[in-house]
């Protein structure tokens, strides 16, 4: 799908005449109309693409740490249990850098990144019943098959056929990718794979949403906004008037002050090695910051004495085992609940005294912010369309590029400059 002259020609040759404010530059403030007309084009042009292959730009990363190249790829049909999706918007998450560094893990080149998207159904494989072309929807990189003991349990949102793979880079049904560029096959990256034009993922890991949603907001709910979001108001749930510590204050770490300010704390502290995201935190909700290095004791007591014993909830958003440790061992004895979000390495051990346990202490983990995909990000949404929860998302997003910029995206993040990247597809 490209742009000639304000007409929307589309790979089949299939041409649509574009509504007038798709011949202006970008303005913010009037975004949400044009993504409600956007979507209008879209759908109209759905009819001649299903059962097509359908070619379209990608941004395609052929070697690890080097920058992606926007390539014309083809995107198979969706096969069984299958759903093809036309991206809107996306956004960067530290996950996808993580992955294109190849730090860590075995590297799988030529791959396209991107998991945090929001998008509509172009067309749907066999065996698709509750979505159709149209639908406005997140492609999500977790799932809920809803036939699984995790799926049918309300206290698991941990799939056994969907969860999470980061070593999975071709589709369940047949062990095959659905991009191909240059005459090679592409891998996918976590089922989603939202760095292209179209894309295709399992019917599973894709939530149907209000069509009323800002779409270039409502993408960063795809994965680390509502991550940080469920730690608090799913997990760890604080009580009005009660003191949380968040240990690390980026864009999880602040989704869980934005949690627990939602929540109704009255003190939320942040912890950080970077006192640079101390200012920026006050936005989110955290009445008070601590630096580790300021000080000559150990984080945990300091925050005991700050708190006459102990916070309520500690929400720990880092990965780094110290920072787990310290997190359980600062919440108050007989009611504290430590909650456990980031992702340790592999040879990582937890220790603690078994009396901080005796004591009364609780210690959780959650993934995704124990969200069930299809069954309550779309609840998430209605919620925030309707302003039934105070979750200002437009506060993560820091910048915003096209879609051929998308290495300036990747830039900020490697900077460490802003929270999350809106990127604009096909710009």
């Amino acid at each position: 799908m490209m742009k000639q002259n304000g007409i929307l020609v589309h790979s089949t040759g299939a041409r649509w005449p574009l509504p007038p404010f798709f011949h202006h530059k970008y303005h913010p403030q009037h975004l949400h109309y044009s993504t409600k007309r956007s979507l209008r084009v879209v759908k109209a042009a759905m009819s001649n693409t299903a059962g097509q292959v359908i070619k379209c730009k990608a941004a395609v990363s052929w070697e690890a740490g080097k920058p992606l190249v926007i390539e014309e790829v083809e995107v198979a049909p969706p096969q069984a249990n299958e759903v093809r999706i036309k991206i809107l918007f996306t956004s960067l998450c530290h996950t996808d850098v993580y992955f294109w560094e190849a730090k860590g893990q075995k590297p799988a080149f030529p791959r396209i990144f991107g998991h945090e998207a929001a998008g509509v159904v172009e067309s749907v494989g066999e065996g698709v019943t509750d979505l159709k072309p149209g639908d406005t929807v997140l492609p999500v990189f977790t799932g809920e098959c809803k036939e699984c003991r995790h799926c049918k349990s309300e206290e698991s949102n941990m799939c056994d056929l969907l969860r999470i793979n980061t070593d999975r880079t071709v589709m369940l049904s047949d062990g095959k990718s659905r991009f191909i560029a240059k005459g090679k096959p592409i891998y996918h990256f976590l089922g989603t794979s939202t760095f292209s034009e179209y894309t295709v993922a399992h019917v599973g890991s894709v939530a149907k949403i209000n069509p009323a949603a800002p779409l270039d907001k409502v993408c960063v709910l795809s994965c680390g906004i509502s991550t940080g979001l469920g730690a608090a108001i799913n997990v760890a749930k604080p009580k009005k008037g009660s003191s949380v510590a968040v240990f690390g204050l980026g864009a999880v770490g602040l989704a869980a002050a934005e949690g627990a300010r939602i929540s109704g704390a009255s003190r939320i502290i942040g912890v950080d090695l970077n006192a640079s995201r101390f200012e920026q935190a006050k936005k989110f909700g955290v009445t008070e910051f601590v630096n580790p290095k300021d000080h000559d004791k150990p984080v945990q007591e300091v925050i005991a004495e700050m708190t006459d014993g102990g916070v309520d909830r500690s929400i720990e958003c880092t990965g780094s085992i110290a920072a787990m440790i310290s997190a359980f061992e600062c919440v108050h004895d007989g009611w504290g609940v430590a909650v456990l979000v980031g992702v340790p390495n592999r040879d990582d051990s937890f220790k603690t005294h078994p009396m901080n346990l005796l004591n009364e202490r609780t210690l959780k983990g959650t993934f995704f912010g124990n969200f069930k995909p299809r069954t309550d990000l779309p609840r998430l949404v209605e919620k925030y369309v309707n302003k039934e929860l105070d979750l200002q998302l437009e506060k993560f997003i820091t910048h915003e590029v096209s879609f051929s910029d998308i290495n300036k995206a990747f830039d900020y993040m490697l900077k460490g400059e802003g929270l999350r990247c809106i990127i604009r597809m096909g710009a």
